[in-house]
């Protein structure tokens, strides 16, 4: 990453998409936008109030001005409604890992692959890794066709209380 890293200057566009780095004017929609049944393949529970999740949120807040964890929001380029978020994690890392959540009512159309794949690609030229990690429960089949059709092979298995995941190794897109 470049000394001259700007977090407010970062945007991705993709086909239907318009990724950009969380701020807290982003909290209410995403908040709202959090349910048990897209926790049901995640490691933490939804939060159970707002400030719950401000809790969380503002965790976020340093590592995505420093570039080293970054939280895009995902959001429609026709209305501009949240859609769900992507994280890079360890973003300087020669590995990072891409993790990502879709709202309920959008699932099923692709915007979980067209998501991941903007980030992929846009962090590929970013940052050049050698490779993203891209952890998923095993049985979250959308999910893996996501790591699947970027190129991700099983490099790992993993277990946690609630589910046993694959991790995915997805290669940097430019090369």
């Amino acid at each position: 990453m470049t000394a001259d890293w700007d977090a407010s200057g970062v945007e991705i566009k993709s086909e239907r998409l318009r990724l950009k780095l969380f701020t807290s004017d982003d909290a209410a929609e995403v908040f709202a936008a959090i349910t048990p049944a897209i926790t049901r393949f995640m490691q933490w529970e939804p939060p159970r109030s707002p400030a719950a999740f401000a809790e969380v949120w503002r965790s976020w807040l340093a590592p995505i001005l420093d570039g080293s964890g970054l939280h895009f929001v995902a959001r429609s380029l026709a209305d501009g409604r949240c859609l769900g978020l992507v994280g890079l994690h360890a973003a300087k890392t020669a590995c990072p890992e891409i993790g990502i959540w879709i709202r309920e009512d959008v699932h099923g159309n692709g915007i979980g692959r067209e998501a991941v794949a903007a980030v992929a690609a846009w962090a590929s030229e970013e940052f050049n890794p050698d490779c993203f990690e891209y952890p998923v429960a095993e049985e979250n089949v959308a999910s893996r066709r996501i790591a699947e059709g970027l190129g991700g092979s099983i490099v790992e298995t993993r277990s946690n209380s609630k589910y046993i995941s694959v991790v995915y190794r997805i290669p940097n897109l430019r090369r």
